[in-house]
C-alpha cells in the first residue's frame, strides 16, 4: 500500500503545481496587425509593408514568457514607388539576393525569455529567415490590447548579402546598409 501511495502524492502534487503555472495565448488578429519595414541606401532608402500570417504572445498572468510568429515573406511590397520601379524592387527582394521567398515563403520569431520593466519588455528570440536561425534582442512595448516593437535586422546573417559594403568592394553610390527596420504594431 505504501508503495503505491507515494507515486500518487507525486502525481498529485505535479498536477496541481502545474495549475498554478499555466500560462494563456493571446492570439495576434493578423488583419489589424502591421509590419512596416525600411532599408536604406547610401542615396536614399525604400519602406513598405510584409504581412503578419499568424502569430501569438505567451502570457503567465500579466507577464509574456513567450510566444511564436509567421511572416509571409511573399507579402513584401514597396510603399514610396509607383509603376515598373515598384515591381522591379519587389521582385529583387523576392529574390534569392534578398529574401529568397520562392524557397522560403515565411519567416518565423520565437521568443525565447522576456524581462519586464514596467509595461516595456526586453525579449530575445530566434529570428529565422531564409531557413537560417539566429538569436535577436529587442524591447516590446505592451498595452492592454497592442503591442509595438521596432527591431534592427542584420540582413547579411541570413544570406541577404546584395550589395554590401562588408561583402563587396567598389560598390560606391550603390552600396545598400546591412541592417533593415521593422516597425510592428501587433493587435490582440
Amino acid at each position: 500500500m505504501k508503495k503505491i501511495a507515494k507515486p500518487i502524492l507525486i502525481l498529485a502534487v505535479a498536477t496541481g503545481t502545474a495549475a498554478f503555472t499555466s500560462s494563456d495565448r493571446k492570439s495576434i488578429n493578423v488583419e489589424e496587425s502591421t509590419i512596416e519595414w525600411k532599408g536604406k541606401k547610401v542615396l536614399g532608402s525604400h519602406n513598405g509593408t510584409i504581412n503578419l500570417q499568424s502569430g501569438y504572445l505567451e502570457m503567465d498572468g500579466n507577464n509574456l514568457v513567450g510566444g511564436e510568429f509567421v511572416v509571409d515573406m511573399t507579402s513584401i511590397v514597396c510603399t514610396d514607388l509607383e509603376g515598373d520601379g515598384k515591381g522591379k524592387l519587389e521582385g529583387h527582394l523576392k529574390s534569392d539576393d534578398f529574401f529568397g521567398v520562392e524557397n522560403h515563403p515565411t519567416s518565423t520569431l520565437v521568443i525565447k525569455k522576456a524581462t519586464r520593466e514596467g509595461n516595456v519588455y526586453d525579449v530575445t528570440g530566434d529570428l529565422t529567415i531564409k531557413g537560417i536561425t539566429n538569436p535577436i534582442d529587442f524591447e516590446l512595448t505592451m498595452g492592454e490590447s497592442t503591442a509595438i516593437t521596432s527591431v534592427r535586422i542584420d540582413r547579411t546573417k541570413y544570406n541577404a548579402r546584395y550589395g554590401s559594403g562588408s561583402f563587396f568592394d567598389n560598390l560606391g553610390d550603390n552600396t545598400i546598409s546591412d541592417t533593415f527596420v521593422l516597425d510592428v504594431t501587433l493587435k490582440f
